[in-house]
């Protein structure tokens, strides 16, 4: 199994952190943020991963390396001094996708879900006619209004109840190469609007911790949490 993780932004909202550091490699009691999606992967019996690169790219790559400490096979997609935002990043890993279903996973964030669900949710989405299932969480005071409403498992836009997206999901290739705005740049949200108005993008809602790593606060609350420990 496959799966993407998005590690090319700027980290902007957490300077200074990220003066030096590229936000994928800020530590939680002492790990990598994105050491523990990797972990979580391998365990979880994936093989290949592929890491979209921009800023400080270098540093992630010499940290990862070909992934085979952690039981995977890493590849990188280097997208230059200006990330391409999620929606280009996918795009431009179409190849290497070979139109089978995949995980992806935002570097920037920390939880404890388990990755056996992610690849239970790939077996799933290949079956059906859809083209992604999001990980859904409750709304953090960040986000107040939520991303998205959830009609048995299919998403809607946020009305009535509401739920935020977590960063991690599954989707076919189709997703992005079927739509028909895709771009060199542009935001993943554009797809999922586009195909959710076509009731093809399901969810699910998560229960566990779940932190958008967004604040150098946010970063240093996890320190002394028994979160951290996951």
């Amino acid at each position: 199994m496959k799966a993407i993780i998005f590690a090319a932004g700027k980290g902007e909202r957490m300077r200074p952190l990220t003066d030096q550091t590229p936000k994928p490699l800020l530590t939680v009691n002492g790990k990598a943020l994105i050491d523990f999606h990797l972990e979580k992967l391998a365990k979880a019996g994936f093989s290949q991963v592929i890491i979209n690169l921009a800023y400080k790219g270098e540093m992630i790559k010499h940290h990862c390396g070909n992934g085979h400490r952690y039981g995977l096979a890493i590849e990188y997609s280097e997208e230059g001094p200006e990330p391409l935002e999620t929606g280009g990043a996918l795009n431009l890993c179409l190849p290497w996708f070979q139109n089978q279903c995949f995980a992806m996973i935002s570097a920037d964030i920390y939880c404890n879900f388990d990755y056996v669900n992610l690849a239970q949710r790939i077996r799933d989405l290949e079956s059906i006619d859809a083209q992604a299932n999001l990980a859904l969480v409750a709304n953090p005071d960040h986000n107040p209004k939520g991303d998205f409403s959830l009609q048995h498992d299919t998403l809607r836009l946020a009305h009535q109840q509401t739920y935020t997206y977590s960063g991690i999901g599954v989707a076919k290739p189709t997703l992005i190469d079927h739509f028909p705005l895709k771009r060199q740049r542009f935001p993943l949200r554009e797809a999922f609007y586009y195909w959710l108005d076509k009731s093809k993008v399901h969810g699910y809602l998560c229960s566990g911790f779940w932190s958008d790593v967004g604040t150098p606060a946010r970063l240093e609350a996890l320190q002394s949490s028994p979160t951290g420990t996951h």
